[in-house]
């Protein structure tokens, strides 16, 4: 990935992006025009989700956006706490067979932080769906664990039956799966493949209301588990798949300690990854990024701290341009800003990386 040149900074006086404006979710709207949906940050971590059209100069690259208001901000229980609470790092999918735009964001509840769903017709008007729920695979349950990063494909896919389902990739956040913890253990550990992966769960994809059809995911696999050292101490899921000329592109994040050699300090880092997965098997993997696609820079932040976070949710293939195999990704900085990257599809691929690291315990 090569960084553009827009950089998009919370607008001064702003209360509601005090805070930050960052992860936004981004989406071709029924008039052609890109969407972003960032989060926004007001005091006390409240945060929002915004709606905002980006602005192209004359030879269509992005130049900054035109707020346009919120999309969503905390209101039900399930988004509130008592110290604040947030709608938070949403994706937005338009999901053919429903014919709707699917929002899948982070409810920052009481309980910690769940999936959350809301529905659309014109991007501008969004129906809370409530939270997602998933029935329990082989012992494991997902309800009442923590979750978030969830990103819905755009069109049903094969489930492990080879019924055709609709799908979303989520990561649970399983007691001591958090890079605060993982980085306490030994650099050998093995990776516990069903508390540490990015899972596809599945709802069926029949012609049923999607209010009630989003709410309950009833089978699951897993796509795979941190790897390489960029990613060793957790994955993610980034900006939802896109169907491209080799398979399902999709984008992710991954966490590393970046200390100094001889240091007792850790430098926790996000940095975003590819894998492409087969188009009618979207559990096997053709490519995986062995390196970092884009890694924070050595930029300081108006915060005065060091970047350390790449962190994906958005894409654009540039049809509109004429320029299919131009994926335009867009992602938080920082934890502060919003930036966007520019990925090109090539004619081949390189060899397929590993699902899952060798060594592996599987409970």
């Amino acid at each position: 990935m090569r960084p553009l040149d827009l950089v998009i900074d919370p607008e001064p006086g702003n209360d509601y992006e005090v805070g930050g404006i960052l992860n936004p979710a981004a989406t071709r709207g029924p008039d052609g025009h890109l969407y972003l949906f960032p989060r926004l940050v007001a005091k006390g971590n409240f945060s929002r989700i915004g709606i905002a059209r980006v602005q192209f100069d004359s030879s269509g690259e992005p130049c900054g956006i035109e707020r346009l208001g919120i999309a969503l901000e905390p209101e039900m229980p399930y988004e509130l706490r008592p110290d604040g609470g947030g709608c938070e790092d949403p994706r937005v999918t338009f999901v053919e067979p429903l014919k709707h735009y699917v929002m899948t964001y982070t409810a920052f509840s009481p309980n910690g932080p769940r999936i959350a769903l809301a529905i659309s017709t014109d991007l501008m008007k969004w129906e809370r769906l409530g939270l997602a729920t998933f029935e329990p695979y082989e012992g494991i349950h997902f309800d009442g664990v923590d979750n978030k990063d969830a990103a819905m494909f755009p069109l049903a896919v094969p489930n492990l039956s080879d019924h055709y389902e609709l799908a979303i990739l989520h990561r649970p956040l399983f007691p001591g799966t958090l890079p605060e913890d993982t980085m306490l253990m030994e650099e050998d550990r093995e990776v516990d493949l069903h508390r540490e992966s990015i899972w596809i769960s599945y709802t069926p994809a029949g012609p049923s209301d999607p209010k009630y059809q989003l709410r309950q995911f009833t089978s699951h696999h897993r796509l795979a588990a941190p790897v390489s050292d960029w990613e060793s101490l957790k994955i993610g899921s980034g900006a939802p798949p896109i169907l491209t000329k080799h398979g399902w592109l999709f984008v992710y994040h991954g966490v590393a300690d970046l200390a100094p050699p001889n240091s007792d300090e850790h430098h926790i880092t996000y940095s975003a990854g590819v894998m492409i997965m087969t188009r009618n098997h979207p559990n096997e993997l053709l490519y995986r990024s062995t390196h970092p696609a884009l890694a924070p820079s050595a930029y300081v932040g108006p915060r005065g701290t060091p970047s350390n976070v790449v962190f994906p949710t958005g894409l654009d293939r540039r049809d509109d341009i004429g320029e299919p195999d131009r994926i335009d990704v867009y992602y938080g900085i920082n934890d502060y800003q919003i930036a966007v990257a520019r990925l090109d599809i090539p004619d081949t691929l390189p060899h397929a990386g590993e699902a899952d690291p060798p060594a592996s315990q599987t409970r």
